[in-house]
């Protein structure tokens, strides 16, 4: 297992359109489908990174209590499925339906929405403004590979209530920390 943080930033540029199937419903989804009224998230995820399991039911709670302040997410699996079948569709829908996601979870095959957005692991998590601009490239709370304490610092959900109200680029973003996307043709790293 390889371990990196993401850049913090760039922040301000704009948020890569897509157009992804749903691997719960089977839909194509695409970035208007899912953009917020006042912030949009956008998250790499995937099913077998130890740091999403870690994290998976405080994401799930965080976008439920986002939704209420006019942010709407949507999660992203980008790893290469024939090297990893545990994130193939099929179990990304089991996966969803599991944790009751109350947001599409996107299987991107060919890689290139990771790679547009610059997504580096799992988990990845992009805020964008009402214009769908980059405001947040931070983490989820202080978990590593195990949940940080229950009352750790909800730093994703006060920045993007932050951003959906009109507030602009947090000033305190920790990088994140997960599993490098496994990208095709590069033997899992």
């Amino acid at each position: 297992m390889v371990a990196l943080s993401p850049p913090l930033g760039p922040f301000g540029i704009s948020a890569p359109d897509f157009f992804l199937p749903d691997a719960v419903s089977g839909e194509t989804i695409s970035l208007a489908d899912v953009r917020g009224d006042d912030a949009t998230l956008v998250m790499f995820i995937c099913n077998h990174c130890p740091y999403v399991q870690a994290v998976v039911d405080r994401i799930v709670r965080d976008v439920r209590d986002l939704a209420s302040h006019g942010v709407r997410a949507v999660a992203i699996m980008s790893n290469d499925v024939v090297a990893y079948p545990e994130d193939e569709p099929g179990a990304m829908k089991t996966f969803a339906m599991r944790h009751a996601f109350p947001f599409p979870y996107l299987h991107d095959e060919s890689q290139a929405v990771a790679r547009a957005y610059g997504a580096v692991c799992t988990p990845d998590f992009f805020g964008f403004d009402r214009a769908l601009r980059l405001c947040y490239r931070g983490r989820l709370d202080a978990s590593r590979l195990e949940p940080a304490p229950v009352d750790a610092r909800r730093e994703l959900f006060e920045a993007m209530r932050s951003i959906a109200d009109g507030k602009g680029v947090p000033g305190d973003q920790v990088a994140s920390l997960g599993c490098s996307i496994k990208w095709r043709g590069h033997g899992g790293t």
